[in-house]
């Protein structure tokens, strides 16, 4: 495991330890890992709501992939 040092404002800190008080985590770098992942499954269901939209306007490319290819510039 890598360590990380990452300067954070005021207000952020203040976060972090009352999620450490409040038992959301047992330590700073566990509140930062919970955020970290929390923020990667946001980012993939993003990713997946993003196709969903782009699907319904029509912007996906439908055939044969060897033909498609051969219409790239």
């Amino acid at each position: 495991m890598t360590t990380i040092s990452v300067p954070i404002p005021s207000n952020l800190e203040a976060f972090i330890n009352d999620m450490i008080i409040r038992g959301i985590a047992p330590n700073k770098a566990e509140v930062v890992r919970q955020a970290l992942v929390r923020y990667a499954e946001d980012q993939a269901v993003e990713a997946v709501l993003r196709s969903e939209q782009e699907a319904r306007e029509g912007k996906i490319l439908r055939g044969n992939l060897d033909e498609l290819v051969k219409q790239l510039p």
